[in-house]
């Protein structure tokens, strides 16, 4: 059975899927997101866990899944980095009938996708850029196969796209276009979670002896949220509703 590299467990999430969720947090990303809330996240040093050290810890907390109709999450860090764990976590999800949601921003082979989407219930797919130079310069990588990972994802389960409004950086009119533009390439139609920037990282970055990235960027004020929610929903996309 494959270890796993955790960077932390939060055993009952309720922003990361449906219901109460344990949500494993893996270590190791290859993104480099300027506005990255947990960059302790992005080296693969995390503490090794097994599988039935996962299961066990899970049983702990099941009758909060089940009675909310809630189920495991795995998020990171990039969990497809190491797809072969959590695929094994999922089939043995699966198996006991807990509800599995992959948190994923797609940056990995599609072959690691395939392997994890047999067992997949629901998928929260976090685009960090719709533009490729600006996702090029907001995350230092171009866009690779996110596209193709996100046009699997959706083929196979549902699918919530997750989009982070930064003031004058992911809110202009070319942005929403270009996001508006690859949602409706995809083989059906997908719902969009926006969410507000914030800057409550930044004290880790500098905690890590980092020099936060957008220090003069503000957090996205409610007037901004209602912007890009009215710009998305103009083109046709269905946009969560939430309080901004």
């Amino acid at each position: 059975m494959p270890l796993g590299l955790c960077h932390s467990c939060e055993p009952c999430g309720t922003v990361d899927g449906q219901g109460i969720r344990y949500v494993l947090f893996l270590a190791g990303c290859a993104l480099r997101c300027k506005f990255c809330h947990n960059p302790d996240t992005w080296q693969p040093t995390g503490r090794p866990v097994t599988l039935d050290a996962v299961l066990s810890d899970l049983a702990r907390y099941e009758a909060f899944y089940r009675f909310s109709g809630g189920g495991v999450t795995v998020s990171g860090g990039e969990p497809l980095l190491q797809a072969e764990f959590v695929a094994a976590l999922f089939r043995a999800c699966r198996r006991q009938g807990i509800h599995t949601t992959l948190d994923t921003a797609g940056f990995a082979s599609p072959e690691k996708m395939a392997m994890v989407l047999p067992y997949t219930d629901a998928v929260l797919f976090s685009i960090k850029a719709a533009l490729a130079d600006k996702h090029v310069w907001l995350t230092g990588r171009s866009p690779g196969p996110i596209g193709e990972n996100l046009r699997t994802a959706v083929g196979c389960a549902p699918v919530t796209v997750r989009y982070v409004v930064i003031p004058g950086l992911t809110d202009t009119a070319a942005d929403f276009a270009a996001l508006a533009d690859l949602l409706h390439g995809l083989p059906r139609p997908v719902s969009v979670e926006l969410l507000p920037y914030h800057t409550l990282g930044r004290a880790k970055w500098e905690g890590l002896g980092r020099r936060y990235p957008l220090a003069g960027v503000p957090a996205a004020r409610r007037e901004q949220m209602l912007a890009a929610r009215a710009a998305l929903t103009a083109q046709g996309i269905r946009v969560i509703e939430a309080e901004y």
